[in-house]
């Protein structure tokens, strides 16, 4: 009789323990990504998540904007900035791990038209800007996205920012500046080199690959969030961005891999 109890105690046990079993929150990684990245880092979880069995949630928008959401406590564990100021912002403020930042791709900023042949060659475009000979220019909000600040420096270092400041139209991110440029509503748009480049091909349009002198380098910068220490998953994709294969895809999209 009393084996019959232990058994039963036992049994009771484990079925406990198997109605408590929660799904292990290390499988999962939540990602800030700069908007400029979405398109190669869709690539990258698609591989990642092939080979680990792993997923990955993603939530895209400017560096400025997300780094507001994760000062508010929004539940991430990893951040790709499109630059290296906002994540040391994160370890001065015990919100990101000092030892995880590195940086995963260079990025180009391009003047980028819709159009063929207006956002080039060299010496027609730079002649439209000092000139102003177009009607709107679309850059990112400096204060929120990295290739927005770069635009603005490069106007700055060409005297054009005063002269030229009726004809600029604001995006919120550097997709929002794409997009007014894409769809007609500016001449032109200061963006990333990757939004137009697939596979090594630049999907269609003119630019003018901007000079690397009139700004300072983006070293778009990763690191791991300090609530996910203890997610394995979210340390491995870290680790699976430096590989060959990330470097690979982020090539492929104009960027220069560290």
């Amino acid at each position: 009789m009393r084996y019959i109890k232990i058994k039963l105690i036992h049994t009771l046990l484990i079925l406990v323990l198997l109605f408590n079993v929660r799904p292990a929150q290390a499988d999962e990684v939540k990602a800030a990504v700069a908007a400029n990245f979405s398109a190669p880092m869709k690539q990258i979880i698609d591989v990642f998540e092939k080979e680990t069995g792993n997923t990955v949630k993603v939530s895209f928008g400017s560096s400025g904007k997300l780094y507001s959401q994760i000062q508010e406590g929004a539940s991430f564990d990893i951040f790709l900035s499109a630059d290296e100021s906002v994540p040391i912002k994160l370890v001065k403020e015990n919100l990101a791990e000092v030892h995880s930042i590195f940086i995963y791709a260079l990025g180009k900023l391009v003047l980028w038209s819709p159009k063929q042949n207006y956002a080039g060659p060299h010496e027609s475009v730079v002649s439209k800007l000092e000139n102003g000979q177009f009607k709107k220019l679309a850059i990112a909000n400096p204060k929120l996205a990295p290739y927005g600040m770069a635009a603005y420096e490069v106007l700055e270092n060409m005297s054009l920012l005063n002269t030229l400041q009726n004809k600029i139209v604001m995006g919120e991110s550097i997709t929002q500046t794409y997009q007014f440029a894409a769809t007609e509503n500016v001449d032109f748009a200061f963006i990333a080199l990757s939004q137009i480049t697939k596979n090594g091909h630049i999907s269609g349009g003119s630019f003018w690959l901007v000079p690397a002198n009139l700004y300072k380098p983006i070293k778009q910068s990763a690191v791991l969030l300090s609530c996910a220490q203890n997610n394995n998953a979210a340390k491995a994709f870290l680790i699976f961005l430096k590989s060959q294969k990330s470097k690979d895809i982020i090539q492929s999209f104009g960027y220069e891999a560290p």
